[in-house]
C-alpha cells in the first residue's frame, strides 16, 4: 500500500525494533496506539496488552486494520489524534506509536497535559528531537517534558528501516509522567517562552523590558547565573528562581 506523504507516513517493518518498542511500553490491560498504519507495531502490542485502542487519521487504513487482527481485542478509531479525548481511556493506560515528525510537539504536549495521564509513553520520533528533549542544552519543549515526566532515550532506528525511508534517522523516546503532576506551575512557561524568543541571544537581552537593567542583573547575580548565558543553558530550577525573583 502506498503511503500518504502529506500525513508523514513512514512504516517500520523490522520486527525486532517493533517488539522492543512494545516491550518498552510494558504490559497490562490497555495501550493507546497513535497512528497504527498497517498494524506492524499493533501486532507486537497485542502480544503484551489485553486491549489496544488504535487512533488512525487515515480513513482507508482505519477501515482495513481490524481485518488484519481477527478475534483480537483491537478497537480502531478513525480520528485526528490531536482531537482524541484522552479522558475516555481507563486509568493507567500506556501509549505507544510511530508518530509523524511534523506533529511531534503537539502530541507530546497533549499527552503530558492530560488530566488522565498515561502510565508510560513510548514514541518513535525524529532522532534529533528525541536527543534535544533529553539534552542538557534545553528548548521550550525539553523543559516542558522535564517538568512533567522522566524522559529516557531508547533505540535508534536508521532511516533505511522504514518504507519509504525518511530523510533522517529516528529514535525511541520513553516518557514516564510524574504521578504527582508537574514540578513547577505553568506560569513559569510564559517567562520561558519569552526567554526563547531569540534563542541565540543572551537571556538578559530577551528579558529586557520586564524590569530595569540593574534589577535584571541583580536577579541573575542572586540566581548565581552569568549575565552572558543563553536560554538553552538554564534548567528548570534556574527558570523557577528567575521567575520568583521577578514576579514575587
Amino acid at each position: 500500500m502506498a503511503t500518504n506523504k502529506a500525513l508523514g507516513q513512514h512504516w517500520l517493518k523490522n520486527r525486532a525494533y517493533l517488539d522492543e518498542i512494545a516491550e518498552l511500553a510494558g504490559e497490562g490491560p490497555i495501550c493507546l496506539e497513535i497512528g497504527p498504519g498497517l498494524g506492524t507495531l499493533t501486532s507486537s502490542l497485542l502480544r503484551r496488552f489485553e486491549k489496544i485502542v488504535a487512533v488512525e487519521y487515515d480513513a482507508d487504513l482505519a477501515r482495513k486494520l481490524p481485518a488484519s487482527f481477527p478475534g483480537k481485542n483491537l478497537e480502531v478509531i478513525n480520528e485526528d489524534f490531536l482531537q482524541f479525548d484522552l479522558s475516555q481511556m481507563p486509568e493507567g493506560y500506556a501509549v505507544a506509536g510511530n508518530i509523524p515528525y511534523y506533529i511531534t510537539s503537539p502530541i507530546i504536549e497533549k499527552l503530558l497535559s492530560a488530566s488522565n495521564l498515561p502510565s508510560k509513553i513510548v514514541l518513535l520520533m525524529q532522532k534529533e528531537v528525541a536527543e534535544r528533549i533529553t539534552s542538557d542544552k534545553n528548548t521550550v519543549l525539553s523543559l516542558f517534558v522535564k517538568n512533567r515526566a522522566e524522559a529516557e532515550l531508547g533505540p535508534v532506528v536508521v532511516a533505511a528501516e522504514f518504507t519509504p525511508p525518511p530523510k533522517v534517522d529516528s529514535q525511541v523516546l520513553v516518557m514516564t509522567p510524574f504521578k504527582d503532576g508537574p514540578k513547577y506551575g505553568d506560569e513559569i512557561f510564559k517567562l520561558i517562552k519569552m526567554g526563547f524568543s531569540a534563542p541565540r541571544k543572551k537571556l538578559t537581552h530577551n528579558l529586557a523590558g520586564l524590569i530595569s537593567k540593574d534589577d535584571l542583573v541583580r536577579v541573575f547575580r542572586e540566581s548565581r547565573l552569568n549575565t552572558d548565558v543563553r536560554p538553552a543553558d538554564l534548567n528548570l530550577e534556574d527558570w523557577y528562581n528567575i521567575y520568583n525573583k521577578i514576579y514575587k
